[in-house]
């Protein structure tokens, strides 16, 4: 593809093997974009697949966001397209969706949330910096209502959603003098996820439903996936430091 509003932009997002960060990077690639995909299992490769069949451009680089080394590998491989125009750090610990009290997880369990979520969004802001700076591109983070109003059954992942939000904030103010905006997505998404949650609990999808005035989750790609492509593309170059809700009016201030 070589049109659309991110025509000749590169974009690397992380954890976009399955649910919210493939809708994010298919479309990206539906957007134009050439799409790096970062993701530790082989998924990865099945994200670039969908990308390629629909006529766009991507690329699979297995990768651990905990692992800077890892990442500098993915940053590398989106700069020799040619440059960076947007890092998008979608990674979250496989136990994030978990149910559990603060008193019965442990530091192991902590640690596995932090490192990817907070550790990988330093990796992926250090590395990234070099080339978003010569792009003036655009670092995205993914934040979650747990990190907003937080969670009575997620403490650990909101703790690290909602990190991430004043991670964002500082980065807006210290890169804007570079021209690199920095900004968060809240999403409210159907994701595999979500679809384990409500077969173990299939009265939460009514009661998720009832909390959004539009009445419904959104889709990973259309709904989530083209906001994402807003902030990437030229259009929100003056946009920096916010956090944008995509959820159906499940809040309606911050």
């Amino acid at each position: 593809m070589t049109a659309g509003p991110l025509a000749e932009r590169t974009v690397l997002i992380t954890g976009a093997g399955d649910g919210v960060g493939r809708g994010i990077a298919l479309a990206c690639g539906a957007a134009g974009a050439h799409v790096v995909v970062m993701a530790r299992r082989e998924n990865g490769a099945e994200t670039v697949e969908l990308i390629d069949a629909r006529g766009g451009s991507g690329e699979w680089v297995r990768g651990d966001v905990t692992v800077a080394a890892d990442v500098d590998g993915a940053v590398a491989a989106a700069v020799e397209r040619g440059g960076l125009d947007a890092m998008i750090h979608n990674a979250t610990s496989r136990r994030s969706s978990a149910p559990a009290r603060l008193e019965d997880v442990d530091a192991e369990q902590l640690d596995d949330h932090a490192a990817v979520s907070l550790r990988g969004a330093c990796h992926c802001a250090r590395s990234a910096l070099p080339a978003l700076r010569e792009r003036r591109g655009t670092l995205i983070l993914m934040t979650s209502p747990a990190g907003i109003e937080g969670s009575r059954t997620l403490p650990l992942y909101g703790v690290v959603k909602g990190g991430l939000r004043g991670f964002a904030k500082s980065l807006a103010r210290e890169w804007a003098p570079f021209g690199v905006t920095v900004n968060l997505v809240s999403p409210l998404a159907q994701t595999p996820a979500m679809v384990n949650a409500i077969r173990e609990d299939p009265a939460l999808a009514e009661r998720l439903a009832a909390r959004v005035p539009m009445g419904r989750l959104g889709d990973a790609e259309t709904d989530i996936g083209s906001v994402v492509v807003f902030l990437a593309g030229a259009g929100a170059g003056y946009v920096t430091g916010q956090t944008l809700p995509v959820d159906g009016g499940r809040f309606m201030t911050l």
